[in-house]
């Protein structure tokens, strides 16, 4: 009887014996499952820590660019981290031109149009040598990053910055042209648009009142946005796109249609290309091949100056407020983008590129509607 009792007990201490093996080595399994992905993550926070940043903004101004500079210097601040504004766009850094800000320094600037940094293009900033050199005046000011407001040409040099110094940059696109490839919309775009729309309409009250033809010249360089929105929201009879060689024939007949039919004043839309003098071409060929008249109006830089509109305020708002957080998240070199109505990252690289393209349903659209 004691014999068999002392089995049973060996048996039973066996029996718990390996349960408690399996579940040590169950354990021991799961932690070395789950350790090394808190470890990978501890490691990139460890690494990575910003404590100050830079922020510029290059190329052509446009409306709505302070609201992203506030929101940027803000949330910033509110985070725990340095902010210094840089004059005067690439050529500012490259000369140390900079000021630390402060919240106040951002104060009562949303309804400016421009921007309060100032800006410019620097061709210098495309050699590899003055890029090491702002990586270098970076790093003696204990900046740990950059973040560069402007259109694709500013991006094409914040991502050679970034290749050959490793000091993480962030883009927020700003351009009037809309026209930066990756991103549905930049900032300033709907602000240009405004400005040229409320400009056409008062051009149409006095070409109705002298029963004239005005050829109304758009900025855009060689992106049709603003010209296709411009001509469909003033109903203008013709809009010139700049991918497409002008024929001067359909143009005349377009017109001549709309004098058939009674009206005693036209607007032609022209976008102003890649080359200068494009409207008064428009205007010698109509006088010349169909005898018809008109007068030309180039609208030029007002469309970069003005109190920004609400789409553009707030969309600038909501970038300057993503760029930090991609800063803070290590989520670098990025951009950010509108897409589907929303502002997300997306990679720098897929934003170097100028957007030319247009959807052929707005020509569909001004043709419609101009008849």
């Amino acid at each position: 009887m004691t014999g068999s009792k002392e089995k049973s007990k060996e048996k039973s201490k066996e029996k718990s014996g390996e349960k408690h093996s399996e579940k040590h080595a169950e354990k021991q399994n799961e932690k070395q499952n789950e350790k090394p992905k808190d470890k990978v993550n501890d490691k990139k926070k460890e690494n990575f820590c910003i404590k100050s940043l830079a922020l510029l903004t290059s190329g052509g101004d446009g409306p709505g660019m302070n609201s992203a500079v506030r929101a940027i210097v803000r949330t910033a601040i509110g985070a725990g981290i340095g902010v210094w504004g840089v004059n005067r766009g690439y050529a500012g850094l490259l000369e140390g031109d900079m000021l630390e800000m402060s919240v106040s320094s951002v104060g009562n600037i949303l309804q400016r149009g421009g921007t309060i940094l100032k800006t410019s293009r620097c061709p210098e900033f495309m050699h590899k040598e003055a890029r090491r050199e702002a990586g270098n005046i970076l790093r003696r000011k204990k900046i740990d990053a950059l973040i560069v407001l402007g259109g694709n040409g500013s991006f094409n040099g914040a991502m050679l910055f970034y290749d050959e110094t490793g000091i993480p940059v962030v883009g927020i696109p700003g351009s009037i042209d809309n026209d930066i490839e990756g991103s549905e919309y930049s900032i300033g775009f709907n602000t240009a648009v405004q400005t040229a729309v409320e400009a056409v309409d008062k051009i149409k009250d006095t070409a109705a009142s002298h029963a004239r033809i005005f050829i109304v010249e758009v900025m855009g360089r060689n992106s049709p946005a603003i010209a296709l929105h411009v001509g469909v929201c003033t109903g203008a009879e013709y809009v010139v796109l700049p991918s497409k060689e002008v024929d001067i024939t359909e143009v005349a007949n377009q017109l001549q249609r709309g004098i058939s039919r009674g009206k005693t004043s036209s607007i032609v839309i022209v976008a102003e290309g890649p080359e200068a003098g494009l409207s008064y071409r428009i205007k010698a060929d109509l006088e010349k091949e169909h005898q018809l008249q008109s007068h030309v109006c180039i609208l030029g830089h007002i469309q970069r100056g003005g109190v920004p509109t609400v789409t553009d305020r707030f969309i600038a708002a909501e970038m300057g407020h993503l760029a930090v957080k991609a800063i803070l998240e290590g989520k670098m070199p990025t951009a950010t983008v509108y897409r589907n109505g929303q502002v997300v990252l997306a990679p720098l690289e897929e934003c170097l590129e100028k957007k030319i393209s247009f959807d052929p349903k707005y020509i569909e659209l001004s043709q419609c509607l101009s008849i």
